[in-house]
């Protein structure tokens, strides 16, 4: 989140300043495209790695506990976690979805009360 916060407030001076100081449009919509989308891509490549992270930590501990501590420990086991690890990200997504729908209304709300103002 709050990589998130920071790149908007980036990508959102670069917009302004470069309109004001370069007197073009092109760059300063360029500009901010460029800084937006790196942005995107380090939080979907750190969304990605964390997750990998922990599903390789919880293959590595599994195995570790198959490999002499616990007799009876089965694959089956090891299947229900992964697969409930992918149901807790695909709610956790799910969510996020729905509460980015909330913030865009609310944008959508400011925004027009602004166009009504001016």
């Amino acid at each position: 989140m709050k990589i998130a916060t920071k790149s908007n407030i980036r990508v959102t001076y670069l917009a302004y300043s470069n309109i004001e100081n370069n007197g073009g449009p092109e760059k300063a919509m360029a500009a901010a495209f460029k800084t937006a989308y790196a942005a995107g891509c380090a939080m979907g490549f750190s969304l990605v790695s964390v997750a990998l992270l922990v599903i390789t930590i919880l293959i590595v501990v599994y195995f570790y506990i198959k490999s002499g501590l616990v007799e009876d420990a089965d694959m089956g086991v090891l299947m229900e976690n992964i697969a409930g690890y992918g149901l807790g990200g695909s709610t956790v997504a799910l969510f996020g979805r729905v509460g980015g729908g909330i913030y865009t209304k609310a944008a959508d709300v400011g925004a027009d009360l602004v166009g009504k103002v001016e």
